[in-house]
């Protein structure tokens, strides 16, 4: 008796061995390509808060006023894809009531417009693709991939330089939970700025140098573990001119004890970070786990019907005859 292989058993056993090599390949292949910086962004955030701003109506200080910070990142795909990286271009505006809606940047008070271009895969900046300013660092916009609970270098525009955020713990946004880092930078003499003496205490100077001087008292950013996504983000900023030389604030151009991403915003952050973070959770643990104790039973039931076999056939019958001469 002879038994032959059931097409079943080869199906399960080709289906299985596929699994077992695609469970591998997820991790090593498919999930590295996919924790990649995106280049086709385009999103705005918008922090708002009570502070203090120099009105140039009113040539003073007003203050217990509504801020808005607005910025918007726009990836520029083209440049990207030419060089490899994450070409991001950033507009920030500071605004208050009476500038919003801004029909015209130009009339914020503050608008930046900046180029930051980064790894795709490590975030670290990459100096190129006409970036301005040449920063330095490992977060800003965003912190890289699979986050640690560890300090990190980030990058403070204002400031011109890198701030130590620590870590500092878990928190939740809009009922999802992230990595929150916290800092602050002390007061820094950032540039100069040609003012009227007076402005300054310097009555009897027409026009005076001024320094300009910048502090934030408390940097919070909540981050996504796997994305560095950041879902909320807070700070304390304050900035002041000097008389050329002195130790004291003569003018305060913008202070906020804390201004914070608006719920819309951290509602949109959260939902963003949730879906990536779901999708790399997929590729790097649960399909490659399913693959692979699918595969494996596949594999085995397969090799067992192999084995046994599932039709057994009788040896073919000899029914040749044979003819005897006779003597």
């Amino acid at each position: 008796m002879r038994r032959n292989a059931s097409p079943l058993s080869l199906v399960l056993l080709g289906a299985g061995v596929f699994l077992l090599v695609l469970a591998p390949l997820l991790v090593h292949y498919v999930q590295p390509h996919a924790k990649r910086t995106p280049i086709d962004t385009d999103a705005t955030t918008v922090f708002t808060g009570t502070g203090s701003y120099f009105d140039t109506s009113e040539v003073e200080t007003v203050e217990d006023r509504t801020i808005t910070i607005t910025r918007r990142v726009r990836g520029d795909v083209a440049d990207s894809e030419k060089s490899g990286n994450a070409v991001w271009d950033v507009s920030t505006s500071v605004d208050h009531d009476g500038t919003l809606p801004a029909s015209d940047p130009r009339d914020a008070l503050q608008w930046t417009l900046e180029r930051w271009v980064t790894d795709r895969s490590t975030n670290e900046p990459v100096h190129c693709c006409e970036e301005s300013p040449t920063f330095d660092g490992e977060a800003y916009l965003k912190f890289p991939f699979d986050v640690e609970r560890r300090s990190y270098r980030w990058w403070d525009s204002t400031l011109g330089g890198v701030v130590r955020l620590a870590y500092a713990g878990e928190r939740e946004v809009q009922g999802y939970s992230g990595y929150l880092f916290t800092g602050e930078v002390e007061p820094a003499r950032t540039g100069v700025r040609q003012v009227p003496g007076v402005l300054v205490g310097r009555k009897k100077t027409p026009q005076v140098l001024a320094e300009e001087w910048y502090s934030n008292s408390g940097i919070e950013l909540v981050v996504d573990r796997r994305t560095g996504r950041i879902i909320n983000a807070a700070i304390g900023p304050k900035k002041t001119l000097r008389a050329p030389g002195s130790k004291k604030d003569a003018v305060v151009l913008l202070e906020s004890g804390r201004v914070e991403f608006t719920e819309e915003t951290q509602r949109e952050q959260v939902e963003l970070a949730s879906a990536d973070s779901d999708r790399l959770a997929l590729l790097g643990t649960a399909a490659p786990a399913g693959a692979a104790s699918v595969g494996g039973v596949l594999a085995l039931a397969g090799v067992v019907l192999l084995v046994r076999g599932r039709r057994p056939e009788p040896d073919e019958e000899n029914t040749h005859m044979v003819t005897i001469p006779r003597a």
